[in-house]
């Protein structure tokens, strides 16, 4: 629909805008951001004809970005290749603001329909109501999260909740 194609547009941009200073979301190496990414773009920016034409059209950097992953043979990773999240660089925190602006608030609403057992997840996405059928996968994804940012203490926390201030991902480790 029209809320979904927005977001791709807008990822699409973003996305480009980020591979335009680094090779991989965070930095010269792949991430698990990127792999997350990969998994996505490969069904939309290589098979699906309808997206894969935009993504041509729009930013073909990404769809080139696909197609190395696929083989990341020869590189050869290096701790110093992340980038700084202090501060985080503007295109990643856009990139995390599409995300919080599209995809938070569905994970909240999602997590809560498991919890309830409804059969419908009802939520607001980028202003516009959404409902779709609930996913388990996706409540055990944001559990996983949780988790993650649990086990974070002091400075390391710190640098999480700077990195997300003001992206609207930070709604999904609110107590």
């Amino acid at each position: 629909g029209p809320v979904i194609e927005a977001s791709y547009r807008r990822f699409l941009a973003l996305f480009d805008a980020a591979l335009c200073t680094r090779p991989f979301i965070l930095g010269d190496r792949p991430g698990a951001a990127d792999f997350g990414v990969y998994g996505q773009l490969t069904q939309l920016a290589l098979f699906d004809p309808t997206p894969a034409a935009l993504a041509l059209a729009e930013a073909p950097r990404c769809v080139a970005w696909v197609d190395r992953m696929e083989d990341l043979s020869g590189l050869e990773p290096e701790d110093t290749d992340w980038i700084s999240a202090d501060p985080l660089p503007a295109p990643q925190r856009a990139l995390l603001g599409e995300v919080g602006r599209v995809h938070a608030p569905f994970l909240l609403a999602n997590a809560a329909a498991i919890a309830g057992g409804a059969e419908q997840v009802e939520c607001s996405i980028d202003g516009k109501p959404w409902r779709q059928a609930p996913f388990p996968y996706q409540a055990k994804c944001l559990a996983a999260l949780r988790g993650q940012y649990a086990a974070l203490a002091g400075a390391e926390r710190r640098a999480v909740d700077a990195a997300l201030a003001g992206t609207g991902c930070e709604v999904l480790f609110a107590s």
